[in-house]
């Protein structure tokens, strides 16, 4: 195979998978990882893919709009409710605290909550707040601040504030885009400072996010991999993907 017609191998299976590693490449098409980063770089500088940490992504994988509420929701829904579902496993025991980021997959877990679970709730989410507010056994606190209107979240200083006063046992993250290199990021600076407070508040950070965003970077980043305890994502995330987040000691189950 000419070197040309391997590219174009390489830039098609980018774009079906939606990220290889280098090492993925280098099996599949049998050449070394050298000649792999070699015709990345060549596909990079043609605007046909984007040279990520250990591999690379479609080039439409660098998020530039930010989606708001209503055309998430209906985004990938099966896999988000799996997600979810799986991710009621890491709630704290009875009476514990648990922190909700805004996001529809942290939302399908609030929706998911055992009813008859006592659990101290925190969220600067409308929707979840919303959601969580008929629950007997919740004992719900609303963070204040000025509410985004694109993802109805609380952000500023006086989330900022409040957050910086709490630690809770569980933190459920949501997430726009995902690397082992870039971490965890979104688009818009407040909603970043938000979530990396919330991080950091958490005794464990449990992420959930389906496997359309791991391998994606955005703006902002507001963790990075080392600061996340388990990720909670569907099964079409690549077995190199699992393997390498599992390196970094993180916890991944997929639903």
């Amino acid at each position: 195979m000419y070197a040309e017609e391997r590219q174009q191998a390489i830039a098609a299976l980018i774009a079906h998978r939606g990220r290889v590693s280098v090492a993925e490449v280098s099996e599949q098409f049998d050449v070394t990882t050298e000649t792999v980063r070699r015709d990345l770089a060549v596909l990079d500088r043609m605007g046909l893919v984007r040279r990520v940490h250990g591999g690379a992504v479609p080039a439409a994988a660098l998020t530039a709009i930010e989606l708001g509420t209503s055309e998430r929701e209906h985004s990938r829904a099966a896999e988000k409710d799996r997600i979810a579902k799986a991710a009621l496993a890491f709630l704290p025991p009875a009476g514990g605290s648990v922190l909700f980021d805004a996001g529809t997959t942290t939302a399908r877990i609030a929706a998911q909550l055992p009813a008859d679970r006592e659990l101290v709730a925190i969220t600067n989410s409308m929707p979840i707040a919303v959601r969580l507010s008929g629950y007997a056994g919740v004992r719900l606190h609303l963070l204040g601040g000025r509410v985004r209107g694109v993802t109805q979240a609380a952000v500023g200083a006086d989330t900022l504030r409040t957050l910086g006063d709490l630690r809770v046992d569980v933190a459920f993250i949501g997430t726009n885009a995902l690397t082992v290199g870039h971490g965890l990021s979104t688009p818009d600076p407040d909603e970043a400072a938000v979530k990396r407070a919330m991080v950091a508040s958490a005794h464990r950070v449990v992420v959930v996010a389906d496997s359309s965003k791991v391998g994606r970077e955005d703006l902002v980043r507001f963790a990075a991999i080392a600061d996340i305890d388990v990720l909670v994502s569907d099964d079409e995330l690549l077995p190199a993907v699992r393997n390498e987040l599992s390196e970094f000691g993180i916890e991944v189950v997929t639903a």
